[in-house]
Formats: C-alpha cells, structure tokens, sequence
C-alpha cells in the first residue's frame, strides 16, 4: 500500500465529505455476532447520544470525479480541483485499520458519479458486502444511494447497510432544474418508494421468520440544501412532511448552503452560511415528527418564513395567545406539548406526577420545564407568575432579553451567535 497517496486521497475525499450532514444517530441495533468487529448502536460521526455520548464515523467519498455540473458542488465537472478515488479495498482498509484503532466506530460513505449510476453503486455495496461479510464488521454503516441505480442494487445495499439515504438536495423540482438541469427529480424519488416497500416487506418477513436477513435497519433518510435557492420555510417544510409521510423517512437534513463557487444562479461568494434559518428549521421539523405540530401551524401564507429570533414553538404561541394560560394541572398532553419551554420528557413526567398532587413552580422547575418560557403561558398551583396583561410582542421582548443575559458574562462571541 502507498501510504502517501492514500493520505493524499484521504486528505481529499474526507474534505469533499464534509458538505453532506446526513450522518447523524443510526437508530440501528446490529449487535456483534461470532466474534466480530464493531457494535453499531445509538449515534454516529461526531453527534451525540440520548445517553450522552459523542461518537464517531469515517466519512468520506468513494470519488470525487463526476459526471454531472450541479452549480452547487464542489464537486462539479467543471469546477478545477484536485481528484481522486479509493479503491473497494482501500476503504475497506481504511475502515478496518481506522476502527482498530478506535478512532471510528462506522462508515459513512458517499460518492460522485463516475461512469453511471450503476457503475458507482456497485462499488458502495461491494465496501459494505466485504466489511460484512469478510471482516465480520458488526459496525454502522451508511451508504449515500445513488439517484438512478437499479432495484438489485438498492436490494444488495439495504442487506449490509444499516441507513440508506439519496439526496433531494433542492427542496423543490423548480430548484433543481435551475442549478443541476441534468439531473432528474424522480431518480431521486423512485429509489425512495423502492426502499419503503423493501423495508415494510422485509420488516414482516421477520415477524414470521427470526433468522431473515435485517434490512437497512435505521431505516431511511434524505437531505436538502437550503439557501441556494428561493424557496420559502413553508416550501420546504411542505416538502418534508410529503416525504415523511409518502417514504416513512426517519429524517430530513437541511443544510445551509456554503458558497464556495461563483454562480450567477447562486447566492454571492460573500453571502454568509444561514446557519440560523437551518437550525430554525431543524426545529420545526422537531415539532412535526415528536410534537404533533402540522406544518400550516408552523408556517402558513401570512408567516411563510421562519422567526430568526425565536424558536418556531414559542412563535406559534405568540401567534396563539387565545389558547393560553393552560392549567398545567388539568390540561392535556397535546396542549402541555405545544407550552414553550416544555419537552417531550418533561411533559410527561407532568401528566404522571400530578396525579399523586398539584404541581407548583417549585414542582415543574424539578420536571425539567424552562420557567423562564413557560411562565406565560400556564397556571399551577402557585399565585406567582400570575401576570397576563402582556402582548405577544412584550413576551417576545422579556424572552430575549432573557436569552441574551445569560451569555453577557460569558462572551461576546457567544452572544453574538445566539
């Protein structure tokens, strides 16, 4: 092995990787079996836990080299970088020795197209069958599908991955035909209906029978650019909930697109990275999938756009003041759900504890709740708080104030990205 040129490799296709943030938690369970390598479970590359814990993944691309000139990566034909690309043993190397070493405890692996479709696909699945099948590697690994492959391949795939996903990367087909007009927005789609009906397929296939084969067990996801193109928060929310609810996805990912190629179609090299509108939406997604929000909630015609400065639950309640003060006492979950400042958990644990007596300030600050949010918008047992003369854009106003003192003492950067 040339140990220079595989770091130089290296070096260039774990910088290509770095663009697609669709890594995170697996949600898969492949325990070790015989005796062999690695445990996937819980989260992967450098995310964290519900438990806590930071873990890693080798990501990287299998080339760089491809056929198409999408306007938006960095990978384009036509863009004049450096290129290059692994081997199938290469990368099943690299895994192997990496994770030996415990610097990883997965794999990540994309690709650009080289050739076709097929061609690239082939190799992915033959990384992932040699690590299972030859190494006895029991650890996470994902695989970027690619838009276009066949049906026996997405089938191989999904028996030694454990997630598949395929970018949309536009939030739309207006967006796509704008910056990548060579590609096609339903290679992206079919491949998606293809893995849902695989998955349920193979999901009662082992209710019946125990030994059958798993079949990408964490399942399915996809990620949007956002920020390339004009689309509103309500477009691209829209979009998500077709697609969580058409393709069963376990997530979507938006990621705020990095201007590193100068466009006329695209936002200007200067322009900043909307970091903000991508968490903003992260959390709207958050309120659709675990806290029953529908999307016209969130946003809507008169709020296409997401509140930069507050979170989308506490603007649905500034919206909604009508619906409050709820009883903490005596409301229920779905209304305790949508109180600022309230989780899942917390919530929860109200419903369960005031069975036994009424909750006061003290109570709920012991549940976990942030009073500072919450205190506008319910009533316990308790005459404090009690003010509720104030408008939508006064409690705007002491929230983020209140936000902001916190990290005065702190640092002025800190503030600044708050």
């Amino acid at each position: 092995m040339n140990v220079d040129r595989i770091t130089e490799k290296l070096n260039i296709l774990a910088d290509a990787a770095k663009y697609d943030v669709s890594c995170a938690s697996s949600g898969s369970k492949r325990e070790n079996k015989n005796k062999g390598l690695g445990n996937a479970s819980n989260g992967i590359c450098h995310t964290y836990t519900e438990d806590g814990r930071c873990v890693s993944l080798l990501k990287i691309l299998f080339t760089n080299v491809c056929i198409y000139d999408c306007a938006y990566c960095v990978s384009r034909k036509s863009n004049d970088i450096k290129r290059a690309a692994f081997t199938v043993q290469e990368v099943v190397d690299l895994t192997i020795n990496f994770y030996r070493r415990n610097y990883i405890e997965g794999l990540f692996l994309s690709s650009g197209i080289f050739k076709d479709a097929d061609y690239t696909m082939e190799r992915l699945v033959q990384v992932a069958k040699k690590l299972r099948l030859e190494h006895n590697f029991n650890g996470y690994i994902h695989l970027k599908s690619i838009p276009g492959a066949s049906d026996e391949l997405m089938r191989e795939a999904g028996l030694y991955a454990d997630r598949l996903s395929i970018n949309l990367e536009m939030p739309t087909e207006e967006g796509l035909k704008l910056l990548a007009p060579e590609k096609n927005r339903q290679d992206m789609i079919d491949p998606m209906g293809f893995l849902k009906n695989e998955i349920i397929l193979r999901t009662e296939e082992k209710k019946l029978f125990k030994k059958a084969p798993m079949f990408a067990p964490a399942g399915q996801s996809t990620q949007v650019i956002i920020g390339a193109t004009p689309e509103t928060d309500q477009q691209i929310l829209q979009m998500s909930d077709q697609f969580y609810r058409d393709f069963k996805l376990k997530r979507v990912y938006y990621s705020g697109y990095v201007p590193v190629l100068s466009d006329n179609r695209l936002p200007a090299l200067n322009t900043a990275v909307p970091m903000v509108r991508e968490n903003r939406l992260y959390q709207a997604d958050w309120l659709m999938r675990f806290y029953h929000f529908k999307v016209n909630e969130i946003v809507n015609q008169d709020n296409p756009l997401l509140d930069l400065d507050i979170d989308p639950k506490l603007s649905w309640a500034l919206r909604n003041l009508q619906e409050f003060p709820i009883d903490i006492n005596k409301a229920d979950l779905r209304m305790i759900l949508r109180v600022p400042g309230i989780g899942v958990q917390s919530a929860q644990k109200i419903v369960a504890a005031r069975q036994f007596r009424k909750l006061n300030w003290d109570h709920l600050k012991n549940l976990g709740i942030a009073v500072n949010r919450a205190r506008y918008f319910i009533t316990c047992n308790s005459p404090q708080h009690e003010r509720r003369d104030l408008t939508g854009t006064a409690i705007k106003q002491y929230i983020l104030a209140e936000s902001q003192s916190k990290y005065i003492k702190n640092s002025t950067t800190q503030l600044n990205l708050f």
